[in-house]
C-alpha cells in the first residue's frame, strides 16, 4: 500500500521510456479527468493514528455523484476503509479530542438543510444527527472536553434564536413581493446576489435540544460592516476553540461596508461559549482597513494563538506571514515571513510547540517549509522537482511530528501521503487514482526560466502532448492563468487540464508572469500600475523563448487563451498582436470602466489603476483593451457563465459586440447555469469539445464539425 514517491526517478523515467511516445499508455478523455476520482485534503486525528479524507466519485449527472469519508491509518499498516454510506455529501469532517470521534455537515433523507453529524469509531453503527437548526449547519468543531460542538449558520441580522429564524422564514415566504434591496456594498459575491443573511457562531451541547447562537445580540453582528472571510461559496468565520473550551477565536470583518471606497480586512475576536459581548483581539475600532487576519489555531500547549498575518501597505497584493500572540493577552509575541516573503499558505505547530511547519508557492511548486520559533527563520524542508501539496494536517498529541497532505502533480491526480521530515519527500498512504491514471500518457512538466525586459527572471512551464514524437513539429498552444497573484502549478488541474487540451497534438505552454505568486512578495507586487502590457510582453516573449529552445514547436503555428484574468490578457493580446493564429477567452474582460462599475469587486481594482477611472490615470487608458478595437484581427472563442458576477457578462457582450462590429471571426459560448467556472460535467465536456474544435481549426487546419 505504501508506495516511495521519488519525483527525480519519475521523470528520468518518463524520459527514457517516452523518447516517441508509450504506446503501451493512452491519451487522456474527458471521461478520464471527470470521472477521475477526487481525494480532498486530511484530517489528522490529535493522536496521530488515523486520517480521515473525502473522497467524491463523480458522475456527469450531480444526482448520481457519491461523496463519502474514508478512514486512513497513518502508518499505512492497513487499507483506507470507507466510513460513510449514505446518500449527500459529508464536508468539514473534525475530529473529536478522544480521536474516537468524527463530526461532519451532511444533508441527509429527511433534512430539510444540511445538519451536523457524529460517528462514534469506537462504538460503530450510523452517524448520529445532533443538530436540528433551521438555517443549516456547517464546519464543526469539537470543544476540547468533547462536550459541545461549534458550527456556522447563516442566519437573519434580526435573529437571535432558531425561533426567530422560523418566524422570519415564514413572514418572508408569505410575502407577494419580491426584491433585493441595499443600502450599501457589496451586494454580489462571485455568483450570488448577497442575501439578507449573516454568519452567525453557535454552539451545540451534545444530548440538549437546540445550539446557542453565541454572537446574537452582540455589537459586532448588529456593525453593517460585519461579515466573516470571504470565500467563493460565501462568508466563513473560521473559529477555533480557546484552550480552557470556555470560549471561541473567530475571524470576522467589521468594516465590509467600507469596501466601494477601501481596502477592508478581517480581525480575531474572542466570545464566550455561552454567548454575550465580544472582544477583539486585533486590530482597532478605527473604521480604515487595517491587516488582514485569518486562520488561528492555537499550540498543542496552549500558550500560543497562531494566524496568518497579511500586512496593509498602499500594495493591492501583500503575502501572509505567521504571527504568534501570547495567549490569554493576545500580545504579539513573534512573526515568521518565508524567504522572499512567500504567502504562507497552510501551517502547522509541532506537537511540542517548538517549530511549525508551512506551505508556501515556489515556482510551480508548493514546497514545504518549517521554522523553529527560538529563531523565527524559515527554511525549506526539503526540495521537489514534481508537484505540489495542499490540505496540511498534523496531530497536535503525537510524540512526533505527524504530517499528512494532499499530494498531486499534472501527471499524479492527488492522493494523501505521510511527509518524511527526516529524509524528505512523502510516503503515499491512498490509492484511489493511481490504476487509472497508469493507463495514460501523461508527460511531467518541463520547466525553464528567461529574463524579461526588466532583467528579471520568470518562470515558464512546458507540457508535451500524449504519443510524443521528436522529429514531429506541433503548434504551440500559450496557456495564461488568472489571478494575477496565483500562478500555474504543477496539478492535476480540472478546469484547465494541461495534457487534456495537449491531446496528441499539441505542446502546451504555462507562464508566470510578472504578478505570480510562487516568486516572491515584490514580483507578485509589480504588476500594479502595468495590468496588462508588461505581463503580456513576457507572454510573447515565453512563446519566443520555448520557440529557440525545443526545436520540436512550429513557431508558425501558435494560438493563446486563458480564464478570468487569462481572459483579460488574452483580451489585450488581440488588439496589440498578430501572432497567434486564435485566440480563447473565458470570462474575460474587455473595458476597464465597466468591469470596475460592474464587478463584486472595486475597490482594488482603481488601487491598482492609480485612481478612480473618472481622474483618467495613463493606464485606465492606455491598457483599456476595448480602446484597441480598431486592431482586432485574431478569430477568437468566447465563453462565459451567465451567472459570473466577478467578470459580469455585460463585458463579454461588450467584447462581442465590438467583435461583430469589426467583423473578427468569432465564436460566442454563454453558459445560462454556469458562474466563474465550468463546473458541471455535461457542460465541461462540451467546453473542451469546443476549445478542441477551435484550435483543431486554426492550427491543424480542420473543418469545424457541426
Amino acid at each position: 500500500m505504501i508506495c516511495r514517491i521519488l519525483s527525480t526517478l519519475l521523470l528520468v523515467a518518463f524520459t527514457a521510456g517516452n523518447a516517441v511516445g508509450d504506446e503501451s499508455r493512452r491519451t487522456i478523455t474527458h471521461e478520464d479527468l471527470w470521472l477521475m476520482p477526487r481525494v480532498g485534503t486530511p484530517a489528522v486525528s490529535p493522536d496521530g493514528r488515523y486520517a480521515v479524507v473525502s473522497v467524491v466519485a463523480p458522475a456527469y449527472d450531480s444526482d448520481e455523484q457519491a461523496s463519502h469519508l474514508w478512514l486512513i491509518t497513518v502508518d499505512g499498516s492497513e487499507s483506507p476503509r470507507q466510513l460513510t454510506f449514505a446518500r449527500g455529501r459529508e464536508s468539514g469532517a473534525s475530529w473529536g479530542p478522544d480521536s474516537q470521534k468524527l463530526a461532519f455537515a451532511a444533508q441527509r433523507d429527511g433534512d430539510e438543510v444540511a445538519q451536523i453529524y457524529v460517528l462514534d469509531l469506537k462504538a460503530g453503527g450510523e452517524a448520529r444527527r445532533v443538530t436540528s437548526i433551521s438555517t443549516g449547519a456547517r464546519l464543526p468543531r469539537f470543544s476540547p472536553d468533547g462536550s459541545r460542538i461549534a458550527f456556522t449558520s447563516d442566519v437573519h441580522p434580526d435573529s437571535r434564536n432558531d425561533s426567530d429564524s422560523r418566524r422570519i422564514a415564514e413572514e418572508e415566504k408569505a410575502r407577494t413581493h419580491e426584491v433585493y434591496t441595499y443600502t450599501g456594498f457589496p451586494i454580489r459575491n462571485w455568483d450570488r446576489w448577497l442575501p439578507e443573511r449573516q454568519p452567525r457562531l453557535l454552539v451545540q451541547t451534545l444530548g440538549e435540544d437546540e445550539a446557542v447562537d453565541v454572537l446574537a445580540g452582540s455589537a459586532l453582528v448588529a456593525r453593517p460592516g460585519y461579515g466573516g472571510r470571504t470565500t467563493p461559496g460565501g462568508s466563513e468565520l473560521d473559529a477555533v476553540w480557546t484552550p480552557d473550551g470556555e470560549s471561541l477565536v473567530f475571524v470576522a470583518s467589521d468594516n465590509r461596508d467600507r469596501a466601494a471606497f477601501d481596502f477592508i480586512n478581517t480581525d480575531l475576536w474572542q466570545v464566550s461559549a455561552a454567548g454575550g459581548e465580544v472582544r477583539r483581539l486585533t486590530g482597532s475600532d478605527d473604521p480604515g482597513a487595517g491587516d488582514g487576519w485569518g486562520e488561528p489555531a492555537f499550540t498543542p500547549d496552549g500558550r500560543s494563538l497562531l494566524a496568518l498575518r497579511v500586512p496593509r501597505t498602499d500594495r493591492v497584493y501583500n503575502a501572509a506571514r505567521l504571527a504568534r500572540l501570547g495567549w490569554p493577552d493576545a500580545t504579539p509575541q513573534s512573526e515568521i515571513t518565508l524567504p522572499d516573503a512567500r504567502a504562507v499558505l497552510e501551517y502547522v505547530a509541532s506537537p511540542d510547540g517548538r517549530e511549525v511547519f508551512m506551505t508556501a508557492d515556489d515556482a510551480g511548486h508548493v514546497k514545504l517549509y518549517r521554522a523553529d520559533w527560538r529563531t523565527g527563520q524559515a527554511r525549506l524542508a526539503f526540495d521537489m522537482d514534481l508537484g505540489i501539496y495542499t490540505g496540511l494536517s498534523g496531530a497536535t498529541r503525537a510524540r512526533q511530528p505527524v504530517l499528512l497532505a494532499s499530494f498531486e502533480s499534472a501527471a499524479n491526480p492527488a492522493e494523501i501521503v505521510r511527509i518524511d521530515l527526516r529524509r524528505g519527500g512523502h510516503e503515499r498512504l491512498t490509492d484511489f487514482s493511481v490504476a487509472r491514471a497508469a493507463q495514460l500518457d501523461l508527460a511531467p512538466v518541463e520547466h525553464f526560466w528567461f529574463d524579461n525586459a526588466r532583467g528579471v527572471p520568470v518562470h515558464s512551464m512546458l507540457v508535451r502532448p500524449a504519443n510524443f514524437d521528436p522529429e514531429r513539429r506541433y503548434p504551440l498552444l500559450v496557456m495564461i492563468h488568472g489571478g494575477p497573484h496565483l500562478m500555474f502549478r504543477d496539478y492535476f488541474f480540472l478546469r484547465w487540464n494541461y495534457h487534456l487540451l495537449a491531446g496528441t497534438e499539441y505542446v502546451v505552454l504555462l507562464t508566470n508572469y510578472t504578478g505570480s505568486t510562487g516568486f516572491g512578495e515584490r514580483f507578485a507586487q509589480a504588476i500594479q500600475g502595468d495590468p496588462l502590457r508588461g505581463p503580456a510582453d513576457e507572454i510573447n516573449q515565453a512563446a519566443d523563448e520555448a520557440i529557440a529552445r525545443f526545436e520540436f514547436i512550429d513557431g508558425e503555428r501558435q494560438c493563446a487563451g486563458g480564464a478570468s484574468y487569462g481572459g483579460h490578457l488574452a483580451n489585450w493580446l488581440q488588439g496589440t498582436t498578430d501572432r497567434y493564429r486564435c485566440l480563447i477567452s473565458h470570462a474575460g474582460l474587455v473595458n476597464l470602466e465597466s468591469q470596475w462599475a460592474t464587478s463584486d469587486v472595486a475597490y482594488s481594482r482603481e488601487a491598482n489603476l492609480g485612481g478612480p477611472p473618472w481622474e483618467l490615470t495613463d493606464v485606465w487608458q492606455d491598457q483599456n483593451p476595448i480602446r484597441f478595437a480598431a486592431h482586432w484581427r485574431t478569430p477568437v472563442l468566447v465563453t462565459i457563465g451567465k451567472l459570473d458576477y466577478r467578470v459580469p457578462l455585460n463585458n463579454v457582450l461588450e467584447y462581442w459586440t465590438a467583435l461583430q462590429r469589426q467583423q473578427v471571426e468569432s465564436r460566442l459560448l454563454v453558459y445560462p447555469n454556469e458562474n466563474h467556472w465550468i463546473m458541471n460535467g455535461h457542460n465541461s465536456r462540451h467546453f473542451y469539445d469546443e476549445i478542441d474544435q477551435w484550435l483543431a481549426r486554426w492550427l491543424l487546419e480542420r473543418e469545424p464539425v457541426g
